[in-house]
């Protein structure tokens, strides 16, 4: 081999090696921190009426019955962002087989948040789908929980001024 095609086959290979660093995984759960609104609903929103739910929610986009395990009220949110596709030509050295491809950042997804109901108020809050960010587990999901915790925060602040 020639020193020019071993330029040209170290180029290649540390052109890919930098592509290849820069593809976002699909599960990033490993390494993104769990979004700090929809933590707190887990917790703030148990115990919110039914109405106490519609008022700050809405109203589900469906509902099942779970039995003797109360309901489970789900509201389904659909991003679609604008996103980033950046396209690498494809390029053939030699022998070496062609190499090329796109990325996207920020592409679309979706969170079903899922709110189990019994005797008329929130027993359970989780999350379902494909709601993370690169950076944040969960992070789809805030819209729809946001303004629930801010009420069950504001009742329960209420609530502490009343028993003072």
């Amino acid at each position: 081999m020639t020193s020019s095609r071993i330029r040209k086959l170290a180029l290649v290979a540390a052109g890919i090696s930098v592509l290849s660093s820069c593809v976002i995984p699909d599960d990033t759960s490993r390494v993104a921190k769990v979004d700090v609104t929809t933590v707190a609903a887990r917790r703030e929103m148990v115990g919110l009426s039914e109405a106490d739910v519609r008022m700050c929610a809405g109203f589900p986009t469906a509902t099942a019955d779970a039995g003797s395990s109360g309901q489970i009220w789900t509201y389904q949110r659909t991003v679609q962002r604008g996103n980033l596709s950046i396209a690498v030509p494809t390029m053939a050295v030699g022998a070496i087989p062609a190499v090329g491809g796109s990325v996207n950042v920020a592409p679309g997804g979706y969170c079903n948040t899922q709110i189990r109901m019994v005797g008329g108020h929130v027993a359970e809050v989780v999350y379902a789908g494909d709601n993370n960010l690169p950076n944040s587990v969960d992070a789809l999901c805030v819209s729809t929980v946001d303004a629930c915790v801010a009420y069950a925060r504001q009742r329960n602040h209420k609530a502490t001024a009343v028993s003072r």
